[in-house]
Formats: structure tokens, sequence, C-alpha cells
């Protein structure tokens, strides 16, 4: 009978909880893409006003519900000196989320190095990876072909996981929930990294 019991309490209020990294460049729009994110999914948020966001220094926390899963996001500052601390919270996550600015040709090369250097980490082995191509709103921004073509190289160092580059634009939100619906398929089904308990509040 307890078990039954237990069973269904974890059933009725509990979450599975998944944690997400979403790392990029300084500018690249990932706190817009965090905030899209949870006005989206979560009904009776409020969310800041996308104008008065300004460079993370740190990192910002959300958390979005789908489903029965909860998605933690971590959004870590891209500046060159906040990237050193990126690993730090490798070992914890389940998915990672990377933003490239699509309209800064110019820092491209930099964020492949930022990518490059992420995804051959072993403390991210098969976590799946989600590649928004944000800022596709604006007309002089780079195409998904331009972009995977630059980033040509990392294929083989991808390894065996989900990864998908996708079009998006934060600001807009179009391809966020597209994007976040994609990632909780990957990390449910990913045996490798199991969630964690949370009680629903």
């Amino acid at each position: 009978m307890y078990t039954l019991l237990s069973g269904l309490y974890k059933y009725m209020f509990q979450k599975d909880e998944y944690c997400v990294l979403i790392l990029g460049l300084d500018n690249a729009g990932k706190t817009t893409f965090l905030e899209q994110s949870k006005t989206r999914f979560n009904k009776n948020y409020k969310g800041m006003s996308l104008s008065k966001i300004t460079t993370t220094v740190g990192l910002n926390i959300g958390t979005v519900d789908v489903g029965k899963a909860r998605l933690m996001f971590w959004d870590l500052g891209g500046q060159e000196e906040l990237q050193s601390l990126w690993d730090k919270y490798y070992a914890e996550c389940h998915g990672v989320i990377y933003v490239i600015d699509s309209t800064d040709e110019e820092r491209l090369s930099e964020s492949k190095r930022a990518f490059e250097k992420m995804v051959t980490s072993e403390a991210l082995d098969g976590v799946p990876i989600l590649v928004l191509a944000n800022k596709q709103d604006v007309e002089t921004c780079l195409s998904i072909p331009d972009i995977k073509t630059a980033f040509s190289d990392c294929t083989s160092k991808i390894g065996r996981r989900d990864c998908l580059t996708q079009a998006c634009s934060a600001l807009t939100g179009k391809g966020v929930r597209e994007g976040i619906e994609w990632m909780v398929k990957c990390v449910v089904r990913n045996v490798h990294r199991p969630p964690r308990q949370r009680d629903i509040t």
C-alpha cells in the first residue's frame, strides 16, 4: 500500500528536473532567449522588458515546466573572462543551448572556438546540444547553412549525442518553443544523465 501511495504522490506532486546551460558569447541573446522561454511556458510570468536586458555578469537562473519535466536554466555570462567558469557547471547539466549571434560575422570564429572548447569537454559526453542561430529577424544575418559551414570543423567533435542547429529570434520569440520542446525530448530520453526529483511548488 505504501508503495502505491508513494508512486501516486510522485506522479501527482513531483517533476523530473533537468539542468540546461545557456552558453555563447556576450551579446548573443542568451538572456533574451531565457526571458522569452519563461514568458512562453509560464502562464503567469510577467517578463522583464527585453530592451532593459544588459550583459550578464555571473549567471541568471530560470525554470520552465514542460509536461512532467522541469527545465532549470543556467544562463552563464559569455565574456571571455567568464568562459573559464563554464566547465564548473558541466557535470551537473543535462543539456546545453549554445546561442550564436548570426548578425556578428566578425566574432563568428571566436564563437566557434568557445563552442569547440565546450563540445570537447569530457564532462559533457553524451549531453544534447541545441545550437541556436539567433537574431534571424535581422535581414543581414547569416543563414543556417552559413553557420553550419563556419562550424563544420566541429562536426566530428560533437560525438554520439543529440545535436540540432536551429534558426531563432529570441527578440520576437520565433523558434523558442520549438527549441525548448526539442531539448525536453532529448534530456528525457538520455539515460546517461538521470533527472533530479523535485516537489512541484
